[in-house]
């Protein structure tokens, strides 16, 4: 028997042990297997191994622990600093995002992402199943896992594990010198910001760049529905949700959230995402002194980004006059900047709109326009 198919005999004998045994002791965040793990891969190696040199038992063995208790075909690209996303589509095909690049890295076996899936989800304790078929869960690493299974996954199951702090990114990856000293400007005059885009197209990353710029001593609340956030900062208070259990535990909402952050001293407030109700607490919020703070939307641009929210706000307070609603909008937001993916994969930021003050009759203005960079006229609130 070579050093191969000792490997995935292994993994079987390993994959016989309680699932608790392979969760229990998770490997140290250096990578080294739990000792009591690492034990009996090295005592069914030996086994299978008998005549081989104790170089080859041992990395039989901690091949072995990187396939049971790692994502096994999954932990190379996990172990990869340059792979910010890991896709599984149709139950088997593995497409990776490298450097903003995405393409597909192989196949897996039919039973081989519903094992990945149970490893994966069993430590949260979390639920996967008929009844509850779509999961979306923070990983202990701060990777965001989100899982979708039969009867809504026609085609088999389906995973997007979003890798977050792997690298720290700097600004003068989203933007030139010129844009970045806008950027920073806002920050240090405690501009209320709102980062627009679409999927995966850097809003997170662009979120933790800004907020690395904010003062050592300032009081940051950050509030998430999956945490992801990894800001550069060293005052920090992370709030997640949590979604309604079926045993009958309530769950906790943004909107939840972000009353909680109002009683917890911030300087600033974070929103990882406005989408829904939280968006008139923020506002309210954003209007009682929290200048400086940070948000993401989803959009297709600064202006769609500004009519989202107008929506948002109409749907969940539908007695607000729409002018009102504008004005609540204008006072709350100073500026919101747009980041897009291009066709290379890279993230940049495309516009930087400022808002009119309310009341005073005029127009937004960009201040990326024609390749030219204008400072802002406002000077947030000190």
């Amino acid at each position: 028997m070579n050093t191969e198919q000792a490997t995935a005999a292994i993994c079987a004998r390993l994959a016989e042990l309680p699932l608790d045994a392979l969760v229990a002791e998770p490997t140290s965040r250096s990578g080294e297997p739990s000792a009591a793990l690492l034990a009996h891969a090295r005592s069914f190696a030996r086994q299978l191994l008998p005549l081989g040199s104790d170089r080859d038992v041992e990395a039989s063995a901690r091949s072995a622990i990187a396939h049971a208790q790692g994502l096994g075909p999954l932990q190379r690209y996990l172990a990869d600093p340059t792979v910010d996303e890991i896709m599984i589509n149709n139950g088997g095909d593995v497409w990776i995002e490298r450097d903003g690049a995405i393409a597909l890295a192989g196949r897996l076996a039919d039973d081989v992402t519903p094992r990945l899936l149970e490893r994966i989800i069993s430590p949260l304790g979390r639920r996967l199943d008929r009844l509850s078929p779509i999961v979306d869960a923070r990983l202990a690493d701060g990777s965001r896992v989100c899982a979708v299974i039969a009867p809504i996954a026609v085609d088999g199951p389906c995973m997007t594990l979003r890798r977050f702090g792997v690298r720290r990114r700097t600004i003068d990856e989203f933007a030139d010198p010129a844009i970045a000293a806008v950027l920073t400007e806002l920050v240090d005059t405690r501009c209320n910001v709102l980062i627009s885009g679409s999927t995966s197209s850097g809003k997170t990353s662009l979120l933790n760049v800004l907020a690395s710029l904010v003062g050592p001593t300032e009081r940051i609340v950050t509030l998430e529905d999956t945490a992801e956030l990894r800001l550069g900062a060293t005052h920090v208070l992370r709030l997640e949700t949590r979604p309604a259990t079926v045993d009958g535990t309530p769950a906790v909402t943004m909107t939840d959230l972000v009353r909680t952050a109002l009683r917890l001293r911030p300087d600033r407030i974070v929103v990882g995402e406005v989408r829904g109700a939280e968006v008139v607490d923020m506002l309210g919020a954003l209007n009682t002194g929290h200048s400086g703070s940070l948000s993401t939307c989803h959009a297709n641009g600064p202006s769609d980004a500004l009519r989202r929210l107008e929506a948002l706000v109409a749907q969940h307070s539908p007695a607000w006059p729409l002018d009102a609603v504008r004005d609540a909008i204008a006072t709350s937001i100073d500026v919101v900047v747009h980041v897009e993916r291009d066709g290379a994969g890279r993230r940049r930021i495309s516009d930087v709109l400022e808002l009119a003050e309310p009341g005073t009759g005029g127009t937004h203005r960009n201040l990326v326009a024609r390749g030219s960079v204008t400072a802002p006229r406002r000077r947030g609130r000190r």
